[in-house]
């Protein structure tokens, strides 16, 4: 039996250091702080009721993290990881601004309204997500022949 137990840890660790590098491992660094600050301010909140969505994004942004860092998406084809970051992002982005706005409205204590300010910029970050993954989607499209194969 080989003892490849620190090399492929220390490999794992190297890919994550690499993805947190790049720009999209950086965004989804801040995704996942800016979620935690959310739930930290919505749980000291006199309602916490609107925890749903700040631990749904912090667990699918957690996720795609370790996912893009040891690269899975390129073992599992069968899934378009492209569309389905896209659609978390812009999900993520709209329900975000939305909660954000109706909290602010509502009114209430002062954890409430520093969430739902963390909740704007969450949602201006993901939807920031959205635009710049939204490019990659875009395929280049090869235009086909005019002429038949048989020359007819």
């Amino acid at each position: 039996m080989s003892d490849s137990g620190p090399e492929q840890s220390a490999s794992c660790m190297s890919l994550v250091k690499a993805y947190i590098r790049s720009r999209k491992g950086v965004i989804l660094a801040v995704e996942i702080a800016i979620c935690i600050i959310i739930l930290i301010c919505y749980a000291a909140s006199n309602t916490p009721g609107y925890l749903g969505i700040a631990i749904t994004e912090l667990i699918l942004a957690v996720i795609f993290f370790v996912i893009f860092a040891a690269r899975y998406d390129q073992q599992v084809p069968f899934i378009h990881w492209g569309w389905t970051d896209f659609i978390r992002a812009a999900v993520g982005g709209g329900l975000f601004i939305i909660l954000s706005i109706v909290c602010l409205i509502r009114g209430g204590d002062g954890p409430g309204i520093a969430g739902s300010v963390f909740g704007l910029l969450a949602g201006i970050l993901f939807a920031y997500d959205a635009f710049i993954t939204f490019p990659t989607l875009r395929k280049t499209h090869t235009q086909a022949a005019t002429e038949s194969p048989d020359n007819i």
